[in-house]
């Protein structure tokens, strides 16, 4: 395509200004096809025809809403390598079906070794693109777009919204990325990783909001080596259900692994739910090492019933973040080993407590082993009573550190021990503000063998800065 402009007179002066000549990669039209385009016509018979037709490796929706009422399906060892690509926010798929808008199939079996890329693989399947295209839900299970097989496959600047699930990935894919999408008020879930084989999976700089049942799930899969960082993931959750659900919810307490990852830079918020969580890593009850490895590191997390919940995990770091307004807990981590929640702000700013909104919050280590709890700030919890409860709550468990950790303004005690062993706490302030006083600063209840209290700072308390009940 060629343009030139007319010669330009400016004060007498000739000015001969020649467009650079421009044009775009030759793509296959779907209007070129047949595809309509105008909401009503059945555009799904025309969309597959391109796709055969497509042998540029680009198909391209121009502007128009097309309405699709089956799911396109694409087997990429049949047609090549793809780019299925619309313009910007003008293109918009209407799913009027079940399942997904589009399935793409790909064959690869192998890992992500070089050796174990078939030449096919790399002939006809490599690098599939999604991009630009609006996809709307218009049926109760119907969904956005399917992964199958794949080898380095991206998804990236669409909108994806009134699906059930927005970005399915099933069965086995390889270096997955998932970049800057909208992906808003599916019925289920934002991005589903359901009984998947993932290794090398970025999901980054995406918003995933109002997502009924989560925002990001991974159910009964194997996962390695996954990348969450710097999405908005927020109001995953629905107050009317009695499924709980998470902004990140990690369950492979019946089969499956989740190791070697990083959840950083994020911004994680939501409501308070029945038994929602902005974090929730559910493991294996028979053994915990099936979840860890994994960090969650610099992220705002924040308003749901608890905020990080983890059970049956092993090797989890939390650092550097932010939380407020944890409803019933800030977090509640059991039979976990090998955690460090260091470096974090448990924050009470009033500004987020006006009209009469409470909290509970806190933090409690069940059945734990090998916790480290340091150079932390934990204020204005609203957890315990007058014979138990505290802001830290340690229970029948084992080498647990507390050091040098702020706890603040807590309305009962800042530390309970019950039933635990080799517990350290040492070089901690506990402190109030206002005139109220701790009933204690650290209570010990029951049997707690190579118990370490030393050197710490606790403010007047009405029965005692260390108190102790047999039970």
């Amino acid at each position: 395509m060629f343009r030139i402009s007319n010669l330009l007179h400016i004060r007498g002066i000739v000015v001969i200004a020649i467009c650079i000549i421009y044009g775009r990669i030759e793509a296959t039209s779907v209007k070129d096809f047949g595809a309509v385009g105008d909401g009503v016509t059945d555009d799904t018979e025309a969309i597959v025809t391109a796709i055969h037709a497509a042998e540029d490796g680009e198909l391209f929706f121009s502007k128009g809403t097309y309405r699709i009422s089956k799911s396109i399906e694409i087997e990429l060892e049949k047609y090549g390598p793809l780019v299925i690509k619309g313009a910007a926010g003008a293109s918009t798929i209407a799913m009027e079906g079940s399942g997904a808008a589009f399935i793409i199939r790909g064959t690869h079996e192998g890992s992500a070794l070089p050796a174990s890329v078939g030449d096919r693989v790399w002939a006809m399947e490599k690098f599939c693109t999604i991009e630009s295209l609006e996809i709307v839900g218009k049926h109760e299970e119907s969904d956005g777009i399917q992964l199958i097989g794949l080898m380095q496959p991206v998804v990236r600047n669409c909108l994806l919204r009134n699906v059930r699930y927005g970005i399915h990935l099933s069965n086995r894919n390889r270096n997955v990325l998932l970049l800057g999408n909208h992906i808003y008020n599916c019925r289920k879930i934002g991005v589903f990783l359901d009984e998947v084989n993932i290794h090398q999976i970025n999901i980054n700089d995406n918003h995933i909001s109002y997502c009924k049942f989560g925002g990001i799930v991974i159910r009964n899969s194997e996962i390695r080596n996954i990348q969450i960082v710097g999405n908005d993931i927020e109001y995953n959750f629905d107050a009317d259900s009695e499924t709980p659900s998470a902004d990140l919810y990690f369950d492979i307490s019946e089969k499956g692994s989740i190791r070697e990852g990083t959840i950083s830079g994020n911004n994680i918020q939501a409501m308070e739910s029945p038994g929602g969580s902005n974090i929730n890593f559910k493991g294996n009850p028979d053994n915990s090492v099936k979840i860890g490895l994994l960090s969650i590191t610099g992220n705002h997390i924040s308003n749901q019933e608890t905020l990080v919940k983890l059970k049956n995990v092993k090797g989890v770091s939390i650092t550097g973040n932010t939380f407020i307004r944890g409803y019933n807990r800030h977090m509640s981590i059991e039979s976990s080993k090998n955690i460090v929640i260091q470096g974090n702000v448990f924050d009470h700013n009033t500004d987020y407590f006006k009209n009469n909104i409470t909290c509970k919050g806190g933090i409690r280590l069940l059945l734990c082993r090998d916790i480290i709890f340091s150079d932390n700030i934990l204020e204005g919890v609203n957890r315990g009573g007058l014979d138990r409860g505290g802001a830290l709550e340690i229970e029948q468990s084992n080498r647990v550190s507390i050091n040098t950790s702020h706890i603040l303004n807590s309305n009962f005690r800042g530390i309970e021990v019950v039933r635990s062993e080799k517990v350290s706490i040492t070089h901690c302030l506990l402190s109030n503000d206002s005139d109220e006083v701790m009933i204690d600063g650290i209570l010990v209840r029951g049997l707690c063998n190579n118990l370490n209290i030393d050197q710490n700072r606790i403010d007047k308390t009405k029965r005692g800065q260390v108190f102790r009940i047999d039970d």
